[in-house]
Parts: structure tokens; sequence; C-alpha cells
């Protein structure tokens, strides 16, 4: 485990003070051995890995925040040090008394401290549930379902080399009121005689619709950090972000929090998209149709609420032909997304497999239609 304590959040409208960050955390240490302690996964505890002495952590539930929060920028955090690796631009928050280490993104030892540090201080996370070894069981199995991957890829891949990293996020809860109008289509079909042969020809029927529509949207989830893709974080789903406490840096001791790249501003401007997404879904799930021509939607937004959250994620990487790969670890149930090298080789034999059964199933149209 790595030590470290706290992070950051989201960027201020106005430009940032080109001064030192102070660090103000300070380690926990062990009320019988006076070592450092640090978060377990397995127990939710601190512990202590020279004497094993474990300390419950006080956090309640953590609380939704006023939307306008995101408007004022205050409570500011300055707990700790940023860090940016020179070889692939991550952002880290550490200790002030943890010295560069690898870069849990792409590997890079040399990280350098800057004094970028945003303005509003978390209010919840998601602690890991899931421990270092049990996430690295977790990749092998991954791995070997990679059945287009590279062979020596499989073997390469040391998901040892794994880092806890507690990731920036919002989630968004809002009630909305939409009104909606579209023009649907139905398929029909019709038959008619073509050089002696009956043919069935499909057409469409158009109608339009048009109503209103309220729903709720709880812990619409939007990443925060450019260290991982809003893609790659909806394969990850879920973090049970209801059951989040309320932020505390002990939860964080051992373990990386990266760097906000996205205020909370752009991160709602997303979640409504999200959110629009799933009202047309559900709009057009109330019709039998089979074709959308238009859809037109007006949506009103109402007691928006707010977490600045932390979720856990175990990060890892490996390299191919001098490609990176990185793979992602849900730190609470262990569900993995990455991205893998592709043989040509197995590519080239599924292709000529799949050109095999199209030729055959041509001829034995032909055949059949003789």
């Amino acid at each position: 485990m790595q030590d470290n304590s706290d992070l950051f959040d989201e960027e201020k409208s106005a430009p940032m003070q080109e001064t030192e960050i102070e660090n103000r955390t300070a380690a926990t240490k062990c009320p019988s051995c006076g070592g450092e302690m640090s978060y377990d996964a397995e127990s939710g505890k601190l512990l202590c890995m020279h004497c094993g002495t474990q300390l419950d952590i006080c956090s309640k539930t953590s609380e939704e925040l006023d939307f306008e929060r995101l408007l004022s920028n205050d409570g500011g955090w300055t707990e700790s040090h940023v860090f940016r690796c020179e070889g692939c631009g991550a952002q880290e928050v550490l200790d002030k008394n943890e010295i560069a280490k690898q870069c849990p993104f792409c590997g890079t030892t040399n990280i350098v401290k800057t004094n970028e540090l945003p303005a509003i201080r978390p209010n919840a996370v998601v602690p890991f549930r899931v421990a270092l070894k049990d996430a690295a069981a977790s990749v092998k199995v991954w791995i070997r379902k990679r059945l287009f991957a590279p062979q020596k890829f499989r073997k390469s891949a040391k998901p040892e080399k794994m880092k806890g990293v507690y990731m920036p996020a919002f989630s968004f809860d809002s009630s909305t009121r939409s009104f909606y109008s579209a023009v649907l289509g139905k398929y029909y079909y019709t038959t008619r005689r073509v050089n002696g042969r009956t043919v069935q020809e499909r057409r469409i029927r158009y109608f339009t619709v048009k109503g209103s529509y309220e729903m709720f949207f709880d812990d619409v989830l939007i990443q925060a950090s450019g260290s991982i893709d809003q893609k790659s974080l909806n394969k990850l789903q879920p973090f049970q972000t209801n059951d989040s406490r309320e932020y505390t840096k002990e939860y964080l001791s051992g373990y990386t929090a990266t760097q906000n790249t996205k205020s909370g501003l752009e991160c709602w401007e997303e979640a409504k998209q999200v959110i629009a997404g799933r009202l047309r879904a559900a709009i057009l799930a109330q019709y039998d149709h089979d074709v959308v021509s238009s859809f037109q939607i007006s949506t009103q937004y109402s007691g928006i609420t707010f977490k600045y959250i932390l979720i856990p994620v175990y990060v890892g990487h490996c390299k191919w032909h001098a490609k990176l790969y990185n793979f992602f670890v849900n730190g609470m149930n262990g569900k993995v997304t990455g991205k893998a090298p592709v043989s040509p080789l197995k590519v080239g034999i599924v292709v000529l497999l799949g050109i095999g059964v199209l030729v055959g199933l041509y001829f034995l149209y032909r055949y059949l239609g003789s």
C-alpha cells in the first residue's frame, strides 16, 4: 500500500494563486507501537502493519449538498501536496512525507510537485472494500478472458503492480419535468407479385406523440478526473454511492487520490446529457414503435443536490510493443475493465472462418433456391 492522505476538488473560476501549498496532514500513529497506520479494505478499519492494532474510523453517512455550493466554490482544502507525473501528466495528492513514487498509470518514477490545488473539499468517500490481493485475482481472471489478446501479453500483465487510487467524481440528484414531442414509426408489410413470385415489402406507418413526463434521478455519477474516462467508469459501476461515508482522511491513509481535471459545473453539464438519454429511453418505452423519425424534449430541473465524492479504483498497467495498456478494478466489488492488445493472427483466423461460413450459407441458399 502507498502512504498518503488527502485530496482536492474543483477548479476555481478565479486564477489560482502562485503560492506554495502547505501540507498540514499528519499520519495516524498507532497507539500501541507508534507506527503509521493505513486503511485496511477487508476490515474497514485503520490497521498498524507493525503490530496488528486496529482502530475504528468515526464517520457517518455522507450528505447531499445544495447545488448553490458549486457556484460559490467555498471551503478550501490545503492539506496535501499535488504531484504531477512528467511521463503521462497524471496528478496525484500525496502526503508531505511521501517521496515521488511510480505513477500508477504509466510506471514513470519522475513525479514532481506542483502548486495546483482546487477549492472545494470532498464531502463523501466510498471506501475500498476489496483487498489488493483479491483485486489482483480478479485481473488475472479478466486477462484469461481476453481471447483475442496475444498469449505473451497474458503472461506479461502484472497485477501485482496495481495501486489503490481514489478517483474524484460528482454525483447528482435531481427531479425533472419534461415536455416532449416525437414522430415515431411502426413497420407493416404488404405483399405483391414480382416476376411471378410473391414478395413482401416492409413499409412504415408514422404517428405523432407528445406529452409531459416526470422522473427523479438519484446519484448520476460523473468522473472528474482525466485519468479514467467516463466509459470505463460506467463499466465499473455500481459504486454504491448512496452508502458513501462522510469524508475523512483516514480512509485515504495508505492510498493515493487523483487530481480532478473537470469542475463540478462541467460535470453537471455531462450529467444532464446522461439524464437526457435516460429520459428519452423512458419516454419512448411507453410507445410501441420501430422507428424514431424525430424527438424533441425540454426538461426542467429542480431540487438539485450533489456530492463531491471519492470512489475507489485499483489502477494497473502493462506495456506491449512499447504501447501502454491500463486496466481498472472497482475497489468495492472487484469488477474489472480495461484495454488489451489484439492478436492479428487470431483476428485473421476468425475473419477467415466468418468468410467461410458466409460463403457456405450463400451456396446453401443457391442450392435450396434452385
